[in-house]
This record gives structure tokens, C-alpha cells and sequence, in this order.
């Protein structure tokens, strides 16, 4: 690879490569000393190897580590294997420096913002569940014979209309506080209603405001046949669905003697209502 590339993945300085590169080519019997340098590396490879897999068996469990936890478990790793560190014993930290190049060491891993998930959810995603699951749909498939068109799956998801945090502007230097206008309903979430066939045809969406009233300019923008509905709580309830199904049968024309599959994996609480 090039000098830049190389810079870039080991995080090595450009001009450092290329002087021992140049070194190397004047003097065939050369050997880089790996150990020269102000940092070192304090765990050897196979001990990076044994972190990299417990960090990804605790994040497939949906226990992922925080950067300062790993920080601190680092730190817990090197003194109880009695090696040689420069970490912070005060504070029983390993060096924001020292993680950041454990993780461009190793490009399967990234740092990334995780989505809630709730206790219910990850005990029931379990191989029991999911094989049932499977199963079920099996057996629907096998005695209707339905085709990728027929099978529909509904899903919701929230919609924040005015972000909570602003993004950064440009302003006049020295200037100590700056201000953006934002709507009343700021951090205000709109629940969609989206459904699609497993052949890719989308049904006009459903929005789910959280008004008392319903009000026409709502509903300005919306896709060709997309609608609006309101609800205190902004979430949908056993009426809304009814609404939404009722539209659903129109726009698929489903029938007693033309039956359609419907997924919706989130239909427990709209029953228990």
C-alpha cells in the first residue's frame, strides 16, 4: 500500500514510514525495531484478540461496553496480568489514546449509538421463539400457497419533527451566545404507520400526531393517499389500527376467497387495549 494509506490504517506518521522505508532500501539487512518509539503496546496481540471477542459477545447480548468502560476494564486487564503500563492509577483508566488505537487496530470494531431496546424484547428473541415463528409462517405459506405480492408486513416507527439538539452554525467570531428559531413543538415525535408487500409495493403511510384536534394543514406534503389521524399520547391505539386496517383491505382488495398474509411483530399491546 501506499505511504498515506499505511499512515492512515496503523497510525503512523507519513514521514516516519517513509524514512525507515528509505533506511531499509540503503541497507538490505535492516530490521525495524517494533519496541522503538514513546508508545508501546501494552497487550500483545493474542490478549487484543481475547478483548476484541469479549467486547462482541457483549454487544450480541445487547451489553455493549461504553468507551469508558473499556477504558476501565483495560486498566483491570493490565494490572492483574502484572504488565507494564502508563495508565492513569489515579482514576484506574486506560488513556483515551491508547483505546482510540486498539480500535483502529481493529477495524471490525466501531463506535456506535445504540437503539432502545427493551428487556421483553431481547428475552423473546430467542432460537425457541424465532423457530416458532418460522414455522408459523410455514404452514400459512404451504396451505394458501401466497405469492410475494399477497404477503404484507406492517411496521411503526417515530418521527422526531423538530430535533431536540441543534446542529452548529456559522456565526460572528467572539461572539459568546448565538440562537436559532425553533418551533413550539420542539423534540415533538409523530408515530408512521408504514406497510409494504415482501415485492416491494407501499401502501400509502398513516401518521399518528399527538393533537386533541386533527387539523388540515397536517396533512400538507403527504405521499399520494398517505392520511393523518391524532391522539393525546401521539401512539397508535385499537381504534387507529381498525382505521388503518379498514384502509389496508381497501388498498390490497383483499377478500374471504383472496387472502393476504399480514406481519406485525408489535401487535400484543394494541390488543391488550
Amino acid at each position: 500500500m501506499g505511504f498515506l494509506k499505511a499512515s492512515k490504517q496503523f497510525n503512523v506518521p507519513k514521514s516516519s514510514i517513509e524514512r525507515y522505508v528509505k533506511t531499509a532500501k540503503k541497507y538490505p539487512d535492516y530490521k525495524v525495531d517494533k519496541s522503538d518509539g514513546k508508545y508501546k503496546n501494552v497487550f500483545t496481540a493474542e490478549q487484543e484478540e481475547e478483548l476484541v471477542s469479549y467486547l462482541k459477545t457483549m454487544e450480541s447480548r445487547l451489553f455493549g461496553l461504553t468507551m469508558k468502560y473499556l477504558r476501565s476494564l483495560a486498566y483491570e486487564l493490565a494490572e492483574k496480568n502484572e504488565l507494564t503500563h502508563r495508565f492513569n492509577k489515579e482514576t484506574c483508566l486506560a488513556g483515551q489514546d491508547c483505546i482510540k488505537g486498539f480500535i483502529t487496530r481493529h477495524p471490525s470494531l466501531s463506535i456506535r449509538t445504540p437503539e432502545n431496546t427493551s428487556d421483553a424484547q431481547a428475552m423473546g428473541f430467542n432460537k425457541v421463539a424465532v423457530s416458532k415463528f418460522n414455522s408459523l409462517i410455514n404452514y400459512v405459506n404451504d396451505n394458501h400457497k401466497l405469492t410475494a405480492e399477497k404477503i404484507f408486513n406492517f411496521d411503526e416507527t417515530g418521527v422526531l419533527v423538530n430535533l431536540k439538539s441543534q446542529s452548529k452554525l456559522i456565526a460572528l467570531k467572539g461572539k459568546r451566545q448565538i440562537g436559532a428559531i425553533t418551533s413550539a413543538e420542539r423534540g415533538e415525535t409523530v408515530t408512521a404507520e408504514v406497510c409494504m408487500s415482501a415485492s416491494g409495493l407501499y401502501m400509502p403511510p398513516m401518521l399518528i400526531f399527538p393533537k386533541m384536534k386533527k387539523k388540515q394543514e397536517s396533512e400538507l406534503g403527504l405521499p399520494p393517499g398517505g392520511w393523518c389521524e391524532v391522539h393525546p399520547s401521539g401512539w397508535i391505539t385499537t381504534e387507529l389500527f381498525l382505521v388503518w386496517f379498514a384502509k389496508f383491505i381497501e388498498f390490497s382488495k383483499a377478500t374471504k376467497n383472496r387472502l393476504f398474509f399480514l406481519l406485525w411483530m408489535d401487535i400484543r399491546p394494541i390488543l391488550k387495549t
